[in-house]
């Protein structure tokens, strides 16, 4: 099979399409012929030698990837055969592999695949969907809602957006520039502004017409946290599960004491409940989408791409969920 192989931490470049051998599932494994991969921000950051939420670094040479979605080619010892065949998606855990033609993985960790996705779709679900689900449950969104999303046209953002309209809140989508703006309008957002523009937030402030923001779901940090921030008013929330903008493992210089709670992590998972807490959030996830009430945003690009599409994601060039093709 062909695979993205990373040998020397480093930049995109580094990582390379190669031929490698097929890998076979073992003892309660599937094997997935992968129509989808997923990538995610923290995988730019570890093909760097970070080690982010893992133990330590990645041994090399390792293919990168840990969100999957194809059709089951191969069974391992005790898997019943009904599942060969299958649509499936899975989020491969700490362990990599995903950036390939072909993955294994625990059955325990598959799910079937909606009708109404296809297979990139179905990969943001089971990466971003499931942590969309697990932001949602820190506020109770209703039609007195007012709700800003910053990097709405982001993976996250987009479905944060469909949400909260859902819900019957006021939406206010914030993005960096003309197209992105238009895309978060397009998605649902009462207001889309550009962050880019140095007067946004008086122009939000202008749109809702005296009301305050009563929840911030923040996945970006920085000046833009720390404005969105001043747009709430007494008792409003800022949720915060990310920092892009400052970067993974650095200060914290937008949280407000008393204002900021951060949800990531144990946190999130202790929230969501059931003796397998990441699994009732990914289920949580495909059900909104299998019901229509969330679709996710993809950028796709070729496997043998990968850099590439690491590249864009870094530079702020895409929108949606990133996703490898084979």
């Amino acid at each position: 099979m062909h695979a993205i192989r990373l040998h020397a931490f480093g930049p995109a470049e580094n990582l390379v399409h190669e031929e490698v051998a097929d890998p076979a599932p073992g003892p309660g494994q599937v094997r997935i012929a992968v129509a989808a991969a997923g990538v995610h921000l923290l995988d730019a950051f570890l093909r760097e030698g970070h080690r982010g939420p893992l133990p330590e670094p990645a041994a090399l040479p390792t293919v990168p990837g840990r969100e999957v979605a194809g059709v089951v080619d191969a069974l391992g010892e005790g898997v019943a055969g009904l599942w060969l065949g299958r649509r499936v998606v899975a989020h491969l855990g700490s362990v990599p592999g995903g950036y390939a033609e072909l993955a294994v993985t625990d059955v325990e960790r598959v799910h079937d695949i909606p009708q109404n996705l296809d297979f990139a779709e179905a990969v943001a679900m089971i990466g971003t969907g499931r942590t969309a689900m697990g932001i949602v449950q820190f506020a109770e969104l209703g039609p007195d809602s007012v709700v800003v999303v910053p990097a709405a046209a982001g993976g996250i953002g987009t479905l944060l957006v469909q949400y909260a309209r859902h819900a019957g809140a006021t939406v206010v989508g914030l993005a960096g520039g003309a197209e992105k703006v238009a895309r978060v309008r397009a998605n649902g957002a009462d207001i889309a502004v550009d962050y880019t523009d140095p007067g946004w937030p008086a122009l939000v402030r202008a749109q809702l017409g005296g009301r305050r923001a009563t929840v911030v779901f923040d996945g970006v940090g920085g000046d833009v946290a720390r404005e969105s921030v001043a747009l709430l008013g007494d008792g409003g929330r800022h949720i915060v599960f990310g920092w892009s903008a400052e970067g993974i493992g650095t200060g914290r210089g937008h949280l407000v004491e008393g204002v900021s709670d951060q949800v990531l992590g144990p946190v999130m998972l202790g929230r969501a409940g059931g003796a397998n807490p990441v699994r009732t959030l990914e289920l949580r996830a495909l059900a909104e989408a299998a019901a229509g009430r969330l679709r996710p945003a993809v950028t796709r690009f070729p496997l043998a791409a990968a850099a590439t599409a690491h590249r864009a994601l870094e530079t702020r060039g895409t929108i949606g969920k990133v996703v490898l093709e084979p």
